[in-house]
């Protein structure tokens, strides 16, 4: 409410209509679709002063001596190494509209991500504003509060440059070695045991279940009183996108939005009014191997991932199928002498995802070169790559869900103000689409940013590696 205090009646009243215009866009709002814009993003005489400068909170748990930090806390890292990918915690099950009962082995939609729940997630809380991830081997910031005060709000979002530049002099717990998390690092956090709350029209959110384990993780929604909504919960990663996004205007940073469950390219300023965008941050430190792959081609037509312990299908099925299909598919595939393919959990498939490549910038699809692609035409007629599914629900809050998938290519998005369709949400992105239907439904996408709907996408099968 402080960056309300003194607009006036004239910028209240311009904030009353904003708040009603409910615009979207890379270039109009920092969360997810359907969000009214911020208030930093209107003309610049309603545009309130810039936030204060990044304030570090104190460490309590060391000992200032001459000039040096010393520290009182134990490490509380456990000994791992590599890139352990976490469960997702998603235990419900479903079929292409509804929650179901745990489908039996050979029955239609076995294979999804309840049938595989990976490495279940495990947290410590270390009782000093720190939790230990027992998992990945990462510590984590636990309540990403910038201003100390213990209340996570629309105050406590900064800049992505405040983000990264805030790390380097951060102390808690008795550590100074603090980072902003990497896009890879920061989903490894994110559980599909939340339901998104798009359709909610409420303004409580005592009944809400987020993205992430609020166990452990203190975590914020948007802020209403400020001018976001709800589900503007999005938290920024340092990973940014190799190319520009919203018709090629956009530099974006990618980030996770924890309220509603996707990973976006998030615009950094906005083009045209040259206002920032500001995020909610959580940073971590320990295991500086996690997210790197180690990849092997094993000659076969399969490779393997020492980091994650992973054996991934060199090749992808070459075809748009329904994610039953592909479920389907996966659990029926025999090759290279294995019969145990399955479709990935959507953080294993992003677990693959090369952030340093997309189409525009390197000509590929964000993937490694060991890995073979099919190739597409978008929805702008362009040469792009496809999103591929994995085998997590989307849940909603209203019931049922859509399918998770990962964006290899564009992540393709319909909006007037960039020329149609281009690139929004940048490669590497998670979005979900409808389990079933027709993609003509969609000409021009679906929500303010024009989201591409495919019904049908493609499908990379892995494997665990005993």
């Amino acid at each position: 409410m402080k960056r309300l205090m003194g607009l006036g009646k004239i910028g209240l009243l311009f904030l009353v209509i904003l708040l009603n215009l409910n615009l979207a866009g890379c270039a109009k709002f920092s969360g997810a679709a359907g969000a009214p814009p911020r208030l930093e993003q209107a003309p610049l005489e309603a545009v309130p002063p810039t936030p204060p400068p990044f304030e570090k909170i104190p460490d309590e748990t060391s000992v200032v001596s001459g000039g040096s930090t010393t520290s009182n806390a134990m490490d509380n890292l456990p000994n791992i190494s590599g890139y352990p990918i976490v469960g997702t915690n998603q235990t419900k099950f479903y079929d292409s509209s509804n929650e179901i009962t745990a489908p039996a082995a050979g029955s239609s939609f076995y294979g999804q991500n309840g049938n595989y729940p990976g490495n279940v997630p495990h947290y410590v809380d270390n009782g000093d504003g720190t939790v230990t991830d027992m998992v990945t081997g990462l510590m984590w910031q636990q309540i990403p509060d910038k201003n100390g005060d213990g209340i996570i709000n629309y105050t406590d979002k900064v800049s992505y440059s405040e983000a990264v530049a805030g790390a380097a002099g951060y102390r808690l717990g008795g550590h100074s070695d603090w980072r902003l998390p990497t896009i890879k690092e920061l989903y490894s956090l994110i559980i599909f045991s939340g339901a998104d709350p798009s359709s909610y029209k409420g303004t409580s959110t005592a009944g809400l279940t987020p993205f992430i384990d609020t166990t452990y993780f203190k975590f914020g929604y948007g802020d209403l009183a400020a001018g976001e909504r709800i589900i503007d919960g999005n938290f920024i990663s340092s990973t940014k996108s190799v190319s520009k996004t919203c018709g090629e205007q956009v530099e974006a940073v990618f980030g996770i939005n924890f309220a509603d469950g996707r990973i976006k390219g998030y615009p950094i300023i906005f083009p045209g009014k040259l206002t920032t965008n500001y995020f909610y941050f959580r940073y971590v430190r320990g295991n500086t191997n996690y997210g790197i792959n180690s990849y092997t081609d094993n000659g076969n037509g399969t490779i393997s991932d020492k980091a994650t312990g992973l054996m991934w299908m060199q090749n992808d099925n070459a075809q748009a199928i329904s994610w039953e299909n592909a479920l389907s598919y996966a659990e029926n595939f025999e090759f290279s002498g294995y019969s145990d393919w399955r479709l990935p959990t959507t953080k294993e498939l992003q677990s693959i995802v090369d952030y340093t490549r997309s189409p525009k910038a390197t000509n590929s699809p964000a993937l490694d070169r060991l890995f073979n692609s099919s190739k597409i035409t978008n929805e702008a007629g362009q040469e792009d790559y496809p999103f591929y599914w994995s085998n997590t629900t989307h849940a909603s809050m209203m019931g049922g869900g859509s399918a998770v998938y990962i964006c290899f290519g564009r992540g393709m998005g319909y909006m007037k103000e960039f020329g149609g369709w281009s690139d929004v949400h940048g490669a590497g992105c998670q979005r979900s689409d409808p389990k079933v239907g027709n993609a003509s439904d969609f000409p021009t996408g679906r929500g303010p940013q024009g989201d591409a709907i495919r019904i049908n996408n493609y499908v990379r099968l892995v494997r665990n590696v005993p």
